[in-house]
């Protein structure tokens, strides 16, 4: 409760889940609607992200159990630490627009940024309106104009993740929220890191660490995915440690790990990680697991 006491009065926030209609023009002038109604950058970057990445997603993140309880949990934390006046929020690296549409669903305006044109377009056909095919430097996104910031793995895939805060703090309003999730423990470091083409693993004190040298102040911090270390470790960093150097994760292994099939274990899974989404929702934070998931605030 102080916790939540405090965040108020670093950002200013209310309860209100409902946002007000989004305009673009008042985020940036520098982007090109087209006749697929996304909105382009007239340059790109490029990104440490798999070629065929988004695509692989946008065939399981419906029925990944995975997918589903990362948006389960941030939704929860949007919920305890939510933007002034409901947003909008813009959802940096945003990918298919899962995790857009699943807050979209739950009653906030969310522009999805996302520099991958095949994400963009799939995040369209999951009938987003609001979509930027761009990275978050060349949208050219006014400073001092974001009220909410959300970056669901994707910091782990920017080579200068600080300077990425640093922009990010100056993108958002005074008292904007950022919210992210970035893969936990270095120690859990496999070639699945590799081929998504991370830079690293965190754990929270790193993430706090880095927050407040980009003048942001973590108002909750978390781990979640607690079922997944163990697993990660005996199946994906004990195989690389002893010298196993596998290619790019398959469309058929990466169904074969987020889909869950009907089973006592499966039922045992889904029963653990909704306690994690109830722990959230009371503002209680776990000391382990295989994701971070943070919210921060800009000082007003």
């Amino acid at each position: 409760m102080v916790r939540k006491t405090i965040a108020r009065v670093i950002t200013g926030n209310s309860k209100k889940p409902f946002g007000k209609k989004v305009y673009l023009s008042d985020y940036t002038n520098g982007l090109e609607k087209r006749q697929d109604g996304i909105w382009y950058a007239s340059k790109t970057d490029k990104v440490s992200y798999p070629r065929k990445g988004n695509e692989q997603c946008f065939g399981i993140e419906d029925k990944s159990f995975w997918f589903q309880h990362r948006n389960a949990c941030v939704i929860q934390i949007i919920k305890q630490f939510p933007p002034r006046e409901g947003g909008p929020i813009f959802d940096l690296g945003g990918g298919n627009g899962f995790v857009a549409k699943g807050l979209i669903d739950a009653g906030w305006e969310v522009v999805l940024v996302e520099p991958g044109p095949v994400g963009a377009r799939n995040a369209r056909a999951r009938g987003l309106q609001h979509v930027v095919c761009a990275s978050a430097k060349r949208a050219g996104f006014k400073l001092g104009s974001m009220p909410a910031i959300g970056a669901f793995d994707v910091i782990e895939h920017i080579e200068d993740d600080l300077g990425f805060l640093r922009h990010i703090h100056d993108l958002l309003e005074p008292g904007g929220m950022l919210y992210f999730t970035v893969p936990a423990y270095n120690f859990l470091w496999s070639n699945a890191d590799i081929s998504a083409g991370h830079y690293r693993r965190y754990n929270l004190q790193d993430m706090n660490r880095k927050i407040r040298e980009a003048g942001l102040t973590q108002v909750f911090g978390t781990y979640f995915f607690r079922i997944l270390p163990l697993g990660v470790f005996l199946f994906r960093t004990l195989p690389f440690r002893m010298g196993a150097r596998n290619g790019e994760v398959s469309p058929k292994q990466l169904d074969r790990e987020h889909v869950t099939q009907d089973s006592v274990i499966a039922r045992v899974i889904r029963d653990i990680l909704k306690t994690e989404v109830n722990r959230i929702s009371e503002g209680r934070s776990m000391r382990f697991g295989g994701s971070c998931l943070v919210a921060a605030a800009k000082p007003k």
